[in-house]
C-alpha cells in the first residue's frame, strides 16, 4: 500500500481513510438521526446512541492515521492550477473538516463524562474526561448539537466542491483521491 502521494493522485492509504471517514461519518449521523425513531429508554434508542458514540471515537481515532498519512508528502497539483482565493477556501474547508472529525467526539465524550455515564469503545470502557456535571454536560451538547448542524454543510459543501471541479471546471481535484487506478491528468 503506498504511503506517499505522487504527483498526481494521493496514496492508497490516504484514499481508503478517505471513503472509509466518509462512511463512517454517514453511520454517525444516521444513527443520531434515527435515534428518535425509538422511544426514550428503549434498548434501540440506548443501542444507536452508544453506535454513535463508538463510529464517532472511531473517526477521532482515524482522523490522526489520515493526518499521519497527509503529512507524508505535498497533495498532488492540480492541473489546471485553480486560482488563489480557491486553494486558500480548500485549505480553510480542509482545516474545518479536521477539527470536526477531532472536536465532535471529544465533545461527545465530555457530554457523556459529564452526565457520569461509563464511555464504551469496542467493549473496552475508556476512562471520563471530566467529573459529573449535568450542568456542563447540557452546555457542551448544544455546542455539539449546533457544530453538528455545521458538519452537514461542511461536508455537503465538500462535496459539492467535488462535483464542482470535476463536471465544471474538468480539473484533476476528484481523480486525486478516486480509488483505483486512474490515468494522468
Amino acid at each position: 500500500m503506498p504511503w506517499k502521494n505522487s504527483d498526481t493522485r494521493y496514496s492508497t492509504m490516504s484514499i481508503a481513510l478517505h471513503w472509509l471517514m466518509v462512511v463512517l461519518l454517514a453511520v454517525v449521523y444516521a444513527c443520531i438521526e434515527l435515534r428518535g425513531q425509538f422511544p426514550k429508554g428503549s434498548g434501540g434508542r440506548t443501542l444507536i446512541v452508544e453506535m454513535h458514540f463508538m463510529f464517532g471515537l472511531t473517526v477521532f481515532v482515524l482522523v490522526w492515521l489520515r493526518l499521519f498519512a497527509r503529512s507524508l508528502g505535498m497533495a498532488p497539483k492540480i492541473v489546471p492550477a485553480p486560482p488563489q482565493w480557491q486553494s486558500l477556501l480548500a485549505t480553510l474547508m480542509h482545516f474545518a473538516l479536521y477539527a470536526l472529525m477531532i472536536g465532535m467526539p471529544i465533545a461527545g465524550w465530555l457530554i457523556v463524562s459529564a452526565e457520569g455515564h461509563s464511555v464504551m469503545f469496542y467493549g473496552i470502557e475508556l476512562p471520563p474526561l471530566i467529573a459529573e456535571n449535568k450542568a456542563l454536560a447540557k452546555e457542551i451538547e448544544g455546542w455539539h448539537v449546533l457544530f453538528g448542524k455545521v458538519g452537514y454543510w461542511l461536508i455537503g459543501l465538500h462535496a459539492l466542491a467535488g462535483i464542482y471541479h470535476h463536471y465544471i471546471l474538468r480539473d484533476n481535484t476528484a481523480l486525486r483521491m478516486m480509488p483505483g487506478k486512474r490515468a494522468n491528468y
